[in-house]
């Protein structure tokens, strides 16, 4: 017998063993759809489980209500307690200068903090009032780790009413907890209205919910162990619909929209083909419309910056007869007439960083790229903004020429780039000396921009480019930046197929590195700088 005729006997003869599972499998299927006793039990099963699954929603929904509300009752009792025994404390002290109202204070709010503990209290803060005009002021009393849940919403409110309470969510090592922040208006000795927070932790009213969630759990283990039993057997026919339903959501998810479920029958599972079919019509709609929306979102940006700029230039000639007339003007004229012309020209930064943006989002931007020598682009804005350096105390060092180092570009928004990172590196280079360097390899030109002042985190270093974000908010600028440049010169480095990165130590300070192509429109393959090196 030849190998074919071997080969087409095994095949015939292993067919048989398959012919009778599919039939044996038919004939299951068939004695399963003619039960009807077991259709009645997994569809009582189902029924419990809904129902089972129902009840502890519910109880644990139910009991996490009554839970917060009972505690949340105790902790606005007792938080009034400790704002009236704050005040009364306070009324009744005779201190008068500084430091005895300080002493008094710190020791009030220590011994509330103290006191309060047994009733869950975690915490005391104690903010000056935005809205108090007192000279006198003390430090207030804070606490860093706590005072990022007081929000904005309370605050804003306490200068109306008193007893206002937040839910908040307590960092308790890598997870949260939940807590209550209570806050009333505490008015102090000589130095008028402070805020005054009560910080209460639900840990343990969490614990409890924790446990009983648990106990429902646990207990419902065999009830769902007894249905998956039962309802085994109609597992493959019931997922054969879901099947398709998660093919077709696949292809939703890769941008099909046109995808969609044939349906045919009337049961559950032709009612949740039609229900699927109906949210991907929907789906598809509702995109469309968002995309509508963003068009008109970033046509309203573009269009508002516009008409704005006829108002700023009004705005600015009048501000330029005032300012130029300011040594005539009364002392106080004089100050508004200096701080009106700073803040006008920040505001025409501001249009002029929207029009920019609007016109990267509308995918409007012109690119004219011209060869042009980097490395004499790079000392033109270094000795534009020399002025600034000198007024922060800030040395730039400018490295040594490369050979070879012209690249087309648009000059002018490299130039923006450049000094976007010129003038953030000298900002919080903290007086240290910020280092410029310009390498040129054989496909690419590189610029570093690397300072050693404050540095940066690592959430920072992922944000950096986001618009209007602030490593941090509350530092002084001495150039009033918008929160837009350097989101504008990722958009400017991306114009030129180039590369920005970023990078920074707390401490250590920050570096950003661009790498642009020598030849227009190609990618970037070689990087001759790194971002980041220690001794940089």
């Amino acid at each position: 017998m030849s190998d074919t005729q071997a080969g087409d006997a095994g095949s015939q003869t292993s067919a048989h063993p398959l012919e009778g599972d599919q039939t044996s499998r038919r004939r299951m299927w068939e004695f399963l759809g003619g039960s009807l006793s077991l259709r009645i039990a997994v569809t009582l099963s189902l029924v419990l489980t809904v129902i089972l699954l129902v009840f502890i929603f519910v109880a644990t929904n139910v009991l996490r209500s009554d839970l917060f509300s009972t505690r949340r009752d105790m902790i606005l009792a007792d938080a009034a307690v400790r704002f009236s025994q704050v005040q009364n404390t306070l009324d009744q002290s005779t201190a008068v200068t500084t430091d005895q109202v300080q002493d008094a204070v710190t020791q009030t709010l220590t011994a509330i903090r103290e006191s309060a503990a047994g009733a869950g209290a975690v915490e005391v803060l104690l903010l000056r009032s935005p809205d108090s005009s007192e000279a006198f002021r003390i430090n207030e009393y804070v606490n860093p780790e706590y005072i990022s849940v007081i929000g904005g919403g309370i605050r804003d409110e306490l200068a109306h009413d008193v007893g206002l309470w937040q839910s908040v969510a307590l960092a308790n090592g890598a997870d949260t907890i939940p807590g209550i922040v209570v806050g009333a208006l505490i008015d102090v000795p000589s130095a008028g209205p402070y805020e005054m927070f009560v910080v209460y932790s639900l840990e343990q009213e969490q614990s409890t919910l924790t446990s009983i969630i648990q106990v429902f759990t646990v207990g419902s283990v065999p009830v769902l162990l007894l249905m998956g039993l039962v309802s085994f057997v109609l597992v493959y026919r019931l997922l054969s619909p879901v099947r398709a339903a998660a093919g077709a959501a696949r292809s939703l998810a890769a941008g099909n929209l046109s995808s969609r479920l044939r349906v045919s029958g009337r049961d559950e599972m032709a009612q949740l083909g039609a229900t699927f079919n109906d949210m991907a019509e929907s789906l598809q709609s509702k995109i469309t419309d968002y995309d509508s929306l963003s068009k008109l979102q970033q046509s309203f940006v573009s269009d508002v910056s516009h008409e704005l700029r006829t108002p700023m230039t009004t705005i600015r000639m009048a501000d330029e007869v005032i300012f130029d007339d300011r040594d005539a003007l009364p002392p106080a004229s004089k100050r508004s007439a200096e701080l009106l012309h700073v803040e006008v020209a920040r505001f025409e930064q501001m249009l002029a960083d929207l029009l920019e943006i609007s016109r990267y989002d509308a995918q409007s931007a012109q690119f004219d790229p011209e060869s042009a020598d980097i490395y004499s682009l790079v000392e033109k804005v270094v000795s534009a903004n020399a002025e600034l350096a000198d007024h922060l105390g800030v040395e730039v060092q400018l490295g040594p020429r490369p050979e070879r180092c012209s690249v087309p570009v648009d000059a002018i928004r490299i130039e923006r780039v450049v000094r976007n990172l010129l003038v953030n590196a000298c900002e919080y280079s903290e007086g240290m000396p910020v280092r410029v360097t310009v390498a040129a390899g054989k496909t690419s030109v590189a610029i570093r921009v690397r300072d050693y002042g404050v540095g940066m985190e690592a959430d920072t270093v992922r944000r950096v480019f986001d618009r209007f974000y602030r490593a941090n908010p509350a530092r002084t600028r001495s150039t009033g930046g918008t929160g837009l440049g350097l989101a504008i010169s990722k958009e400017d480095v991306t114009l030129h197929n180039g590369v920005i990165n970023a990078w920074g130590e707390p401490g250590r300070g920050s570096s950003f590195v661009v790498t642009l192509p020598r030849v227009a429109g190609s990618a970037v393959t070689e990087f001759p700088l790194i971002v980041w090196e220690d001794h940089a």
